[in-house]
């Protein structure tokens, strides 16, 4: 059974997963805008990882004997100065989201809530693959610079990502 407070900071993370869709669904209208069909699709991507993330918590409130309660979440941006900003701008994101989880464990820790930490570990894991990826698209932005048979190759390799993964290859 879950106490009000780790039942209120699940739920305070699951409107945080579900900001992230929103924000990289933004994204991905910004650069179906620019005519950028590869990096809008590796948002969109994204996005239904964070949905998916956001239902993780959705279903484990539910099942420890919570309440799922959804919250108003607010407009992410509408627009970036380039795809490096963005990418920027994702990685920022994941290494604020990084420090959420990291707070609900040791929350989980202090609380001695041993099945909330099992949960956790999962999304703990998954937030050094985010970063670690964002790093590498970041980095070769840098490399490319605003070169545009560079960013053609990258919005042509970013365009090739599956669902699923979050691999920039």
């Amino acid at each position: 059974m879950l106490s009000d407070a780790m039942e209120a900071a699940l739920n305070e993370q699951m409107k945080a997963e579900m900001y992230s869709a929103y924000l990289y669904l933004s994204m991905a209208a910004h650069f179906d805008a620019e005519n950028l069909g590869g990096f809008a699709t590796w948002m969109k991507m994204q996005a239904q990882e964070e949905m998916m993330h956001g239902m993780k918590f959705y279903g484990y409130i539910n099942e420890a004997g919570g309440r799922a309660v959804m919250a108003a979440i607010d407009a992410p941006p509408a627009e970036w100065d380039s795809p490096l900003d963005a990418f920027k701008n994702v990685l920022e994101h994941e290494q604020k989201v990084t420090g959420l989880i990291n707070d609900l464990v040791d929350k989980a820790a202090e609380e001695k809530d041993h099945a909330t930490g099992a949960f956790l570990q999962w999304f703990v894991t998954e937030q050094v693959e985010e970063e670690a990826t964002a790093e590498e698209i970041v980095s070769k932005l840098q490399m490319v610079g605003d070169a545009p048979q560079g960013l053609f190759m990258m919005d042509s390799l970013l365009g090739k990502r599956q669902a699923g993964g979050s691999d920039s290859e």
